[in-house]
């Protein structure tokens, strides 16, 4: 198995769920989710652990990551590949402390001066959304295009652009410059998943495709 960060540098897709996702995790899996995380902020400890070290298995046996949401102290008894953290979630540094060198942070970032303070911070991959309105961020306002376009030209760090993103825009997220995209209800509202999946995959990697080559023209 290639180390985590290997894993994150080739990562496309990434499925952020809850503990109810059951078996939609390999389902989604199978059809090229890279890294999933598991956000249950509201769970009592031992469910998160439980249910953690069961997406830990599914994540196992497809070379996939997983990530635990703001929840640094649990990562290592999950047997997690690391944590997410928000703005208002404990600081980089204190999460960094907890889970380790060689586990991964993500952080969260929704403006420009967000994006440009990660680049000192001590993250192995940054968030940039929300892209689109959505229901899983309620009051967080829609940062569109133009945070992807920003976060392409100055990200020191991969970074996945999340919020709103389906089948039906991922193309435009990935012509602003984004060769990576976290999902919500895109594969946990869908009957099939796996294909789902696999044709967000297409969809993406054909319109950066597409617009690395406009760029070189």
């Amino acid at each position: 198995m290639d180390d985590r960060r290997t894993r994150l540098e080739r990562a496309r897709l990434y499925l952020v769920c809850d503990a109810t996702a059951g078996e939609l995790v390999p389902r989604a899996l199978r059809g090229g989710v890279d890294i999933v995380q598991l956000r249950a902020k509201q769970r009592p400890d031992d469910e998160i652990v439980a249910t953690g070290r069961r997406y830990a298995r599914h994540c196992a046996a497809h070379d996939a990551l997983l990530i635990v949401n703001d929840r640094p102290d649990l990562v290592e008894e999950i047997g997690a590949d690391g944590v997410h953290v928000g703005q208002d979630d404990m600081p980089v540094d204190a999460a960094r402390k907890l889970v380790g060198a060689d586990r991964l942070i993500g952080l969260s970032t929704h403006t420009p001066a967000q994006i440009d303070a990660s680049n000192r911070a001590d993250v192995d991959y940054i968030g940039v959304g929300p892209v689109h309105e959505t229901p899983t961020k309620p009051g967080r306002p829609a940062v569109g295009l133009a945070l992807v376009r920003y976060a392409a030209r100055h990200a020191e760090h991969r970074f996945f652009a999340i919020g709103g993103i389906n089948l039906g825009n991922a193309h435009e997220v990935a012509a602003a410059g984004a060769e990576r995209i976290a999902v919500v209800r895109a594969l946990t509202r869908v009957r099939e998943p796996e294909a789902v999946a696999r044709a967000l995959r297409r969809s993406l990697q054909a319109a950066y495709t597409s617009e690395a080559r406009r760029g070189a023209a």
